[in-house]
């Protein structure tokens, strides 16, 4: 089977993170997260650090170029037969290109999952994930859905135009969600 390239995108608390932890339990690919990448990077004491704790802080998405490193970083490092889950990656329309272009230059096809889900249900789910986790982000949800529709919705469209996009109800509970990506994905 060759590598698969997986991305899941949608809304803040849609459940990239979840979902992404399932496909890997089912497939055994590796799971690349840019929140955890960043929010390991805000922990660092160092003038970016700093700057990148008071961005994730504020809801705000971090620059495109910050992303597009972090996304080559990880994609370098793949081996030729190795799949992998890039969750939350492709927020803006520069990145959305960015990644088009690299993947299509090694190529290596790609598949992006959007979770659908409505402000309604995803505001009740990042409120108990606030209980739970306890991420300062989570305090911003007016700011990050701001983001989500001005620069993610505007490269999940990108997708859709390539004929990249899978797109998924993702307003049910997680196992039939996982089995719809599973599905769609041949997995």
């Amino acid at each position: 089977m060759e590598p698969r390239t997986i991305f899941l995108v949608g809304k803040p608390g849609s459940g990239k993170g979840d979902q992404g932890k399932l496909l890997a339990q089912t497939t055994g690919w590796k799971v690349i997260t840019p929140g955890e990448q960043f929010r390991a990077l805000s922990s660092e004491n160092t003038p970016v650090g700093q700057k990148v704790k008071a961005v994730n802080d504020a809801g705000i998405l971090q620059p495109y170029w910050l992303a597009e490193y972090l996304f080559l970083k990880n994609l370098f490092s793949l081996g030729a037969d190795e799949s992998v889950i890039f969750d939350g990656f492709a927020r803006k329309v520069s990145e959305a290109e960015f990644i088009q272009e690299a993947l299509a230059w090694i190529g290596r096809p790609f598949s992006v999952i959007h979770l659908i889900v409505s402000d309604e249900e995803l505001r009740h789910r990042i409120a108990l994930r606030k209980d739970i986790e306890g991420r300062a982000d989570d305090n911003a949800i007016d700011e990050r859905l701001r983001e989500y529709r001005e620069h993610t919705e505007p490269a999940i469209e990108k997708f859709r135009v390539s004929g990249n996009l899978i797109e998924i109800d993702g307003e049910r509970a997680r196992e039939p969600i996982a089995e719809d990506i599973r599905k769609a994905l041949g997995v």
